[in-house]
């Protein structure tokens, strides 16, 4: 298994360097039980020498795990902020591609709406900042600049670097534009949801229903745990019910696909 240096001492510099990035660094490093909680979903799908994609890395806890896996990584990141915190953790690892920027339906340029107080929920989706406003649990955040940043699509990726074992996407109410840009079937993936906007992961349920066989779990908020479990994934239409029953303040997690015989 691969690893990075996150000492103590390196990971405060990262956070001196980075004030706006504190909190996030803070929530996605230094946890040794997260992190193997991480290690062991992911290697239900990631075997070493695989592709994996991380799409909206942010400040790169997926990269870790999929390292420690020793799967190659491309890293997809808009902010510049988070880009350079991910080149300051990965540059020197070969088997890690970072490309600061979007990734959407096509390659046009794409406006970032830009939380300075909590970039982990900086978004492309106007709708989604709309869905958020007077929301619980969402209090108090506030999208106060935005930037244009490149865009690509997975297919585009796809082209460049290969079909990866696995993608993740986690791009704040945007998954459902990233799958436009993806016209055929990964093996497995998964996408983030938010109960403030089920229809984008209607959207996502669809669109992957389009490409192939899937079958789905689904882990809530950053618990790292399926609700259905091996051999007892459910299909799109039964995701769906079961995104719609949720109780809003399950906020969030994430869906995995799995193609069968894929």
């Amino acid at each position: 298994m691969t690893s990075i240096d996150l000492s103590t001492n390196r990971l405060e510099q990262l956070k001196a360097d980075n004030p706006r990035l504190r909190r996030s660094l803070e929530v996605y490093y230094g946890d040794p039980a997260r992190d193997a909680a991480m290690d062991a979903l992911h290697a239900r799908f990631i075997a070493p020498g695989n592709l994996a994609f991380d799409i909206g890395s942010h400040v790169g806890d997926r990269i870790g795990s999929f390292r420690r896996m020793d799967a190659n990584v491309v890293a997809l990141e808009p902010q510049p902020d988070c880009a350079a915190v991910l080149r300051a953790l990965y540059d020197a690892d070969p088997e890690v591609t970072i490309i600061e920027a979007a990734c959407g339906s096509s390659n046009d340029p794409i406006t970032l709406n830009v939380n300075s107080a909590n970039p982990t929920v900086t978004t492309a989706s106007s709708a989604f900042i709309k869905a958020a406003q007077g929301a619980k649990g969402w209090e108090g955040q506030s999208w106060d600049r935005t930037i244009k940043v490149p865009s690509t699509t997975v297919d585009e990726l796809i082209a460049r670097y290969g079909l990866p074992r696995f993608a993740k996407i986690d791009v704040e109410g945007f998954e459902d534009q990233v799958l436009e840009g993806l016209s055929q079937p990964l093996p497995t993936l998964s996408f983030e949801f938010t109960t403030i906007e089920r229809d984008v992961a209607y959207g996502c349920l669809n669109r992957l229903a389009t490409l192939g066989p899937y079958r789905f779990d689904i882990a809530l908020g950053e618990t790292q745990e399926f609700t259905f479990g091996e051999g007892h994934e459910i299909d799109a239409r039964a995701m769906v019910d079961h995104i719609r029953d949720l109780h809003h303040d399950a906020n969030s997690g994430d869906i995995y696909a799995m193609l069968q015989n894929g």
